[in-house]
């Protein structure tokens, strides 16, 4: 087995920061010590001194768009991306063409990602109004969770009958993630601004037809309808202050809790003061909301009513991006540049590296059950990443790896670079350049 020893790194782990070495021994850490002497010249030594060594970022919820909708990414171009922006495993969702809907069709993108993937992988399979048979066939151990979108869907994913969904909640005893965002406030509000704009209304009106009101109607039936099950649920991309603090909890230890929370990195960096200039290319569902929206998600993050952060990476090409409002679809690529942005949090002072680490690294692991990850731990896999905290690093066009070649972070200068990313012990990233023999492996879950 090939082993490397990384060495003199600031090594960030479960709420420290120490100075110290980690030996790799094929897949896994085998030594973590604050001083490991090896003798065979066989060994790989990486000086990381004035590093920063993490474990690999866990992304719960992207787009990868594969299959179906290659012309916007792949799997091979959005993990390439994600392994570049120090993500070592990702959670795709259902919501491809075919819809993962089926067991079946969750094994065919098992497939795709077995041979294309340079991160660790898994999928979640769609709730529909009439798959219930198939979600209680999916094996827990080998799939993520069940993901319902009760708002912003595409085809027949949207779960809006009431005793589908309560019966759903009753009997599935895997995680449910949802998207929750209520489609009948957003259609009148949409109505509203149609009929004075047409077609082309401003983007900055976004958060306000896909509201507050919408996103904590939605959220707050869901917490209701799984405490009233005892589902174990976590609601993706909270948007607004008032859905983090009203309807969380930050009391209890992530292991007890039955609910939890995320936020997306693009709702803690953007507000609606940046529409102006970013139009389009910033809308996303839920919709980028108020200054005081952003500074509240932060606090309820830092206080731990928040549990995840994530990216909900959802590329598009520019020219489906720079179309007018109606016809303009949401989300955006963000893999590569997640971490790097929530490190300019950090040297801004509004979040620790420890907390940020938590929340990308630790709790997901620990949320999703994934099993030796996470964590640098011995015994663990051995994902792992480097970060400089003294490169600038702009992003420009030539620069961005996402198949869709754009970036709503393009012009930003970052103060933080990822340097080197292991994959499973495997070094695929490595300052610029790319491994492309060695592929991820599939997520197991501790369930």
């Amino acid at each position: 087995m090939s082993q490397t020893l990384i060495k003199n790194a600031r090594i960030v782990n479960e709420g420290r920061i120490v100075e110290g070495d980690v030996l790799i021994d094929g897949q896994h850490i085998v030594e973590i010590n604050s001083s490991i002497s090896v003798k065979s010249n066989e060994v790989k030594v990486i000086d990381a001194e004035n590093k920063l060594l993490m474990p690999g970022i866990i992304d719960d919820q992207v787009h990868f768009r594969e299959p179906g909708l290659t012309h916007k990414a792949t799997i091979e171009s959005e993990s390439r991306a994600a392994v570049a922006g120090g993500i070592t495993s990702f959670i795709e969702m259902p919501n491809t063409i075919p819809q993962a809907t089926t067991n079946e069709l969750i094994e065919e993108k098992f497939k795709l990602a077995s041979t294309s993937s340079y991160a660790n992988y898994s999928f979640m399979i769609g709730g529909t109004n009439t798959n219930l048979d198939e979600l209680l066939k999916t094996d827990p151990k080998k799939v993520a969770a069940i993901k319902l979108f009760l708002g912003s869907s595409t085809g027949n994913m949207l779960v809006d009958d009431a005793k589908v969904l309560e019966q759903i909640f009753k009997t599935v005893k895997m995680l449910i993630v949802t998207h929750c965002e209520d489609e009948a406030t957003i259609k009148k509000n949409l109505a509203a601004y149609i009929d004075k704009y047409g077609d082309d209304i401003p983007v900055k009106y976004h958060p306000l037809i896909r509201s507050e009101e919408a996103c904590y109607l939605s959220s707050s039936k869901t917490v209701a309808l799984a405490k009233k099950t005892g589902a174990r649920l976590h609601v993706y991309h909270i948007s607004t202050a008032k859905e983090a603090h009203k309807l969380f909890s930050g009391r209890k230890s992530l292991k007890n809790k039955k609910i939890t929370a995320e936020v997306c990195v693009h709702h803690l960096w953007f507000d609606d003061s940046d529409y102006d200039k970013k139009g389009t290319l910033i809308k996303w569902n839920p919709a980028i909301k108020t200054k005081a929206d952003k500074e509240g998600l932060l606090k309820a993050l830092l206080n731990d009513k928040i549990d995840i952060i994530a990216t909900d990476h959802a590329p598009h090409t520019l020219t489906e991006k720079q179309q007018v409002y109606t016809k303009a679809p949401s989300g955006g690529p963000l893999v590569q540049h997640a971490l790097l942005a929530m490190l300019e949090l950090y040297k801004k002072g509004l979040i620790s590296i420890e907390k940020i680490i938590e929340k990308m690294c630790h709790n997901p692991a620990i949320l999703f059950q994934i099993e030796k990850r996470g964590f640098i731990k011995e015994g663990y896999f051995a994902d792992l990443v480097l970060v400089d905290t003294s490169s600038l690093n702009t992003v420009t066009k030539d620069t961005i790896l996402y198949k869709c070649k754009w970036s709503p972070f393009e012009g930003t200068t970052f103060t933080n670079s990822v340097t080197h990313t292991f994959v499973n012990g495997n070094l695929i990233y490595n300052q610029g350049v790319f491994n492309n023999s060695l592929k991820g492996k599939r997520l197991t879950f501790n369930r």
